[in-house]
């Protein structure tokens, strides 16, 4: 694993806000670039003490010997990242490429659908599909239009590209599986179908295509602590037997995966994750005390804060998104 190098430090070259929880790294790692393949994953520690995260590989640029990740504000971690991870920093650990790359395979037409932070892990699939030769078809979700990112470069490598969205202010109002409905219409001849996104966005697009027997490839991110196999956090049930994400996939057969079961074994940890950004949120207020007649600073990050124990309203990773 080219990446496996703890202490070393991984300097993030670029960085760009999509939204106010979601946000672009560009990490420079020539070995890593040079290894990745789509559908991989790194492991990362932003520092020393730092809990180790899964996050899917967005994007890599081998002349440049970059890799890009794309990470959305959904717990202490990440939300810490946010405040931290700036152009010009250093990520402390960078362990990767890790799982099995996705299988392209010889599809001559292949659909590529992305739901929320989906969207940009699946760019490098409809890539590799383009340059394979197939025709691509690319789906994306988002709330509305001001949360679109990277559309130029779905269109750059796809035949056809589609944008949901929950206000239908831009593309079509609703649902990715509408999207995925519309397509399957136009085109019967589909080999295969890749989506990512939220579990229940997952399952809703294994749904769409199982009456048609289309092959539908789903890439699973549970909980996972050291990307071996060894933890057994990232067991998942496939086909009534147990997988390990981290080195069985991440990519699975969607008409094979247990969602419920998946749903259900990433919420297990919701109290001590909490408990985690409570603690986290608590010292960044301590660190930055107002002075006695200064107005109150402004949270540490831009989140909404409607909670009645004064911590900030996360987005909810599992909940059912138009868009995603």
């Amino acid at each position: 694993m080219p990446g496996a190098r703890a202490g070393s430090g991984f300097e993030i070259v670029s960085r760009e806000d999509f939204s106010d929880v979601t946000y672009l790294l560009q990490v420079h790692h020539p070995l890593m670039a040079k290894a990745a393949r789509p559908g991989q994953f790194v492991i990362v520690m932003s520092h020393e003490y730092g809990e180790r995260i899964p996050l899917t590989i967005a994007d890599f640029d081998r002349n440049e010997g970059t890799i890009t990740l794309v990470v959305q504000a959904v717990g202490k971690t990440t939300r810490e990242m946010q405040q931290s991870s700036k152009a010009g920093t250093s990520l402390y650990s960078l362990a990767g490429p890790l799982g099995v790359p996705s299988r392209i395979g010889q599809a001559k037409k292949a659909v590529c659908v992305g739901g929320g932070l989906g969207v940009a892990p699946i760019f490098p699939q409809a890539r590799a599909f383009k340059e394979s030769g197939a025709y691509v078809i690319g789906i994306v979700g988002f709330r509305t239009k001001d949360l679109v990112f990277w559309e130029a470069k779905f269109r750059a490598c796809c035949d056809e590209f589609i944008i949901c969205t929950d206000d239908g202010s831009v593309g079509i109002k609703g649902l990715v599986t509408e999207g995925i409905r519309r397509t399957i219409e136009k085109h019967p001849d589909i080999d295969e179908v890749v989506a990512i996104g939220p579990p229940i966005m997952m399952k809703a697009c294994a749904e769409t295509t199982r009456p048609h027997k289309i092959r539908t490839v789903v890439s699973l991110n549970p909980v996972m602590v050291d990307g071996t196999g060894m933890c057994g956090g990232c067991r998942v049930k496939v086909g009534g037997q147990v997988r390990f994400a981290c080195v069985d996939g991440p990519d699975f057969d969607g008409h094979q995966v247990d969602f419920d079961d998946l749903m259900t074994r990433q919420r297990r940890f919701t109290k001590e994750e909490k408990a985690a950004l409570e603690r986290w949120s608590e010292s960044c207020r301590m660190k930055n005390p107002a002075a006695p007649d200064s107005p109150p600073s402004p949270s540490p990050a831009p989140f909404s804060n409607n909670s009645s124990n004064g911590l900030p309203e996360l987005p909810d990773p599992f909940e059912e998104v138009e868009g995603g």
